[in-house]
């Protein structure tokens, strides 16, 4: 169907869909969830908030387990390197998340304000650490991880957890949780209506604020840094391993990309007018328009880091010539070929099936509708 190297680029680019969906879809529950203990007033309120999202928090994480699993599947040697090598990261993120289902579940079915009180934090805790944690771990991706790879692919890695939140890469974590809070909020202002949405909309604008400068501040600091340049690596549509290549840094590295291909800047430009969009439209009422803008901006800013970092999926600090890359840490052509027809007939299916529950389910969620049905919903 295809060659090897068309199949390793195509795996790139669906691995970073799974990311957007990721971002877009369980980024507006994410966002919401963070928004929880600031935005509701009173008990009714931060109901509003949690039935805003109820019907489908739970299926909007099908986009990040199967990104997990994509990893996994496509370049098991990321997979096995970055599960390792990161492991009390990756079990603060599942630690966290812990709190969301049992959130979701348990926080109001008991009436006393203490209770709910404390789980309305878990879902903060819940929405925002994995939302930060994701950002830290794209700003270590600029500067490379301390692993190394043995003869027999065996990786061995020698950071820190404490290294990981380093001052580059918790900007770049301002701008994950900035992103997703901003993409919740966008969604809630459609959901939710009176005194409410005025705040979320308060709460968008400064959430976009937040975005535009961390991100803007991401790129100058990414622009004076050395990045990683492919210097040499044998064709890359036969089977290869990463001892195979020749890795250098330079200042402006991570730039190159987009300095070789011009049309590509469009594509961190889009963030810019995405929020732009969201700032100019949300206040009058065009609460639809400001999430698909919101979302936009989730796709450009997901993008920019791509093209930024490709052909380097997990780049090292310590022996750049052993980074993983989309060229020679991938599966097998017959892996990734069967791979490739399962998504192209599942995620048409996900995409339709998604589409149409919330189209069931739209409309506002009121106080009213809280109070008529107090005993049927979170």
């Amino acid at each position: 169907m295809f060659d090897y190297a068309t199949l390793k680029l195509i795996w790139w680019l669906l691995v970073g869909v799974l990311l957007i969906g990721f971002a877009i879809m369980d980024g507006h529950d994410m966002g919401v969830g963070t928004l929880l203990p600031f935005l509701g007033k009173d008990d009714t309120d931060r109901r509003v908030m949690i039935n805003s999202v109820a019907p489908h928090w739970d299926g909007n994480q099908v986009w990040f387990i199967t990104a997990g699993g994509a990893v996994f599947a496509a370049w098991p040697l990321v997979y096995a390197t970055a599960f390792s090598g990161l492991y009390w990261a990756l079990l603060l993120v599942l630690f966290a998340l812990f709190f969301r289902p049992v959130g979701f579940e348990y926080r109001s079915k008991l009436p006393n304000p203490a209770w709910r009180k404390g789980w309305d934090w878990g879902l903060f805790a819940g929405s925002a650490v994995p939302a930060l944690v994701f950002g830290v771990a794209f700003g270590n991706l600029f500067q490379g991880v301390p692993f190394d790879l043995d003869d027999s692919m065996r990786s061995s890695y020698s950071g820190s957890f404490w290294a990981l939140l380093n001052p580059f890469a918790l900007l770049c974590g301002v701008v994950s949780l900035s992103l997703l809070t901003l993409q919740g909020a966008t969604f809630l202002s459609h959901r939710v209506e009176g005194p409410l949405q005025r705040r979320t909309i308060l709460a968008a604008r400064v959430c976009g604020v937040v975005l535009l400068v961390s991100f803007s501040l991401a790129g100058m600091w990414v622009a004076r840094m050395e990045g990683y340049v492919l210097e040499s690596i044998p064709d890359v549509r036969g089977v290869l391993t990463p001892l195979m290549k020749e890795v250098g840094r330079a200042p402006g590295g991570w730039f190159a990309n987009f300095n070789n291909f011009p049309q590509l800047w469009i594509i961190p430009v889009l963030a810019y007018a995405g929020v732009g969009v969201v700032l100019a439209s949300i206040g009058g009422g065009w609460t639809l328009l400001s999430f698909v803008a919101s979302s936009v901006a989730c796709v450009s800013v997901i993008l920019t880091a791509g093209v930024a970092l490709f052909p380097f999926v997990l780049p090292s600090s310590t022996h750049p010539d052993v980074s993983l890359t989309a060229w020679d840490a991938t599966s097998s052509q017959l892996t990734l070929t069967v791979m490739l027809w399962v998504a192209l007939i599942f995620t048409p299916i996900v995409v339709a099936y998604t589409s149409w529950a919330y189209r069931v389910m739209a409309g506002k969620i009121t106080r009213d509708y809280i109070a008529a049905n107090d005993k049927q919903l979170y």
